[in-house]
């Protein structure tokens, strides 16, 4: 098993665009033209060539891309008991675009029966390690979780089955603490929360997507905090627990925008590290990162998954020195501001574009930090 532990100097955030071949078995098994088996068989080779590529580049982290999924969150959810979902026909407000991913819903008590089918995803990944590698697995974090079902579009739903939420984060906090478990058993070490709840926060509409005011989102934000921390301290205090904070990523659309400035004085998670987006204007600046306490990491997002343009790399290790006068140097990292495909349609660059992406993330590494 590796003992190697993210992040790196040089990391990514965990999706990569789908080639093609894996979206034409993916339509071909939705319209019933092949078996499941079959679709395994093309998602298995799709993952084994992508972090062959990985490995390739130099990285030292490998993740399956997300292949087997339709969205970064999504899927998760639908692999426990009491959640159902159908085709959307409204989808997400995105900027320019609806995310047309499926509505997700309580249809009853949340429950994992069996394995969730994550873990055996990460079994195949794993198997991929070499000395110079480790796997991480990515799923949404529990408070992303949490605000699927308690958001004004589902609470409706939600209090059929849950009219007292304190009972609704018991099951969630339990159902993770089963999952993570079973993955740790299969020798997960590292694992990542994905979050977009913090940009909707930071966002100066936050508080209407929530349906509270200013001051009553606070509130809301205690409650997504603490049902993080209450998973991760139940976790297996050897298991590397980072966090990515997202403002939403469709096609390379956004969700949220606004500075962190906002969400810095509610109290940190528990996490190793927080993989934060700072890729253009959206983001606001560096100053919040003065209040990442301890020897906690940041993973500075500043090359973005959402243009094709190559960024130009004195920029990039200027903004990385930005950074360094609020928090020490030795404590960041660098990567993409998130993944490439968060769903399966993918942002709006080529291959070779994310690779080169992944190439500049290495170069401007190791002349900051070294080889």
């Amino acid at each position: 098993m590796s003992n190697l532990q993210t992040p790196f100097r040089y990391d990514f955030v965990g999706s990569f665009l789908r080639p093609e071949k894996l979206k034409k078995a993916r339509r071909q098994f939705n319209e019933g033209k092949i078996d499941a088996a079959a679709l395994k068989k093309v998602e298995d080779e799709a993952i084994t060539e992508l972090v062959s590529k990985i490995k390739e580049l130099g990285y030292h982290v490998i993740t399956d891309g997300e292949f087997r999924r339709a969205t970064w969150h999504l899927d998760f959810m639908w692999g426990f008991d009491g959640i159902g979902h159908t085709p959307t026909k409204t989808g997400l407000p995105f900027h320019g675009e609806a995310a047309m991913v499926d509505d997700t819903y309580i249809v009853g008590k949340i429950g994992l029966a069996g394995e969730h089918p994550f873990v055996d995803h990460f079994r195949f990944v794993k198997a991929l390690e070499d000395e110079n590698t480790v796997a991480k697995q990515t799923i949404p974090s529990p408070a992303q979780f949490l605000a699927q079902f308690t958001m004004p579009f589902n609470r409706g739903c939600t209090e059929k089955h849950y009219p007292n939420e304190q009972e609704l984060v018991n099951d969630i906090v339990a159902v993770y603490g089963k999952v993570i478990d079973d993955l740790y058993a299969a020798g997960c070490r590292n694992l990542q929360l994905d979050d977009c709840t913090w940009g909707m926060f930071a966002d100066k509409i936050g508080h209407t997507l929530y349906g509270t005011t200013r001051e009553g989102i606070v509130e809301f934000q205690k409650a997504h905090k603490d049902i993080n921390n209450k998973v991760i301290a139940n976790a297996p205090k050897d298991m590397i627990i980072n966090t990515h904070v997202c403002r939403g990523n469709f096609h390379s659309t956004y969700a949220s925008e606004g500075a962190y400035d906002s969400v810095a004085d509610i109290g940190e998670e528990n996490v190793n590290a927080y993989f934060l987006e700072f890729d253009d204007e959206r983001s606001g600046g560096f100053a919040p990162l003065a209040k990442v306490s301890g020897e906690k990491k940041v993973v500075l997002g500043l090359i973005t998954t959402k243009s094709p343009v190559l960024e130009d790399k004195q920029l990039v290790i200027d903004r990385i020195h930005d950074a360094a006068k609020y928090i020490p140097l030795e404590r960041l990292y660098l990567s993409p501001q998130c993944g490439f495909a968060s769903c399966e349609i993918g942002n709006k660059l080529t291959e070779e574009e994310q690779w080169a992406k992944l190439r500049l993330v290495k170069e401007v590494a190791e002349e900051v930090w070294g080889k």
